[in-house]
């Protein structure tokens, strides 16, 4: 593998790290449990909320269960019911995704492509290098190489022996 290739995987890897150890430490502390909006409603009522953050259409808060979360669709009265029963509320505006959040989403889908773009370069590359494992590595005998004829090896022993051994296991493999 190139050098090139080695270091920028090592730094990926090393950057991915260090998203996924932020990604882990930015979390809340206390995880907020999520409730339906009718029990959301019920402890309003029963008046055990003590405030409320309401961010587009979810709404977290803490109650005397603890912390909650819920989905509240569009209602009008829901400001009215809170202030009456004395819940502190804060409102903040609807969080959009930012474009880190959006680049950690296709982050897999990179690098499948990234992965999959490398073999197809090392498959191109000398004759298909990537699924080269079971080729024939013959070289063509040159004019200039040595020639050995039967000739040459008539008189030795030892090459007469090694005749007779393959000539015994082709007729009895």
């Amino acid at each position: 593998m190139n050098p090139f290739y080695k270091n920028l995987a090592l730094w990926l890897v090393i950057s991915l790290m260090m998203v996924m150890l932020f990604q882990i430490f930015k979390q809340p502390s206390r995880s907020n449990i999520a409730v339906s909006y009718s029990d959301f409603l019920g402890m309003v009522e029963s008046g055990s909320v003590a405030q409320v953050t309401i961010q587009g259409d979810n709404v977290s808060g803490i109650s005397s269960n603890g912390p909650f979360k819920t989905y509240a669709p569009k209602d009008p009265e829901l400001i009215n019911l809170l202030r009456s029963k004395g819940v502190k509320i804060t409102a903040k505006p609807r969080e959009d995704s930012s474009w880190f959040q959006v680049f950690l989403s296709w982050v897999p889908m990179l690098l499948l492509i990234g992965v999959w773009i490398f073999f197809m370069r090392q498959m191109q590359v000398g004759g298909g290098k990537a699924l080269s494992f079971g080729k024939s590595r013959a070289r063509l005998m040159s004019d200039s190489q040595e020639k050995v004829t039967f000739e040459d090896v008539a008189g030795i022993e030892e090459a007469k022996e090694e005749l007779e051994e393959i000539v015994e296991f082709l007729r009895d493999p």
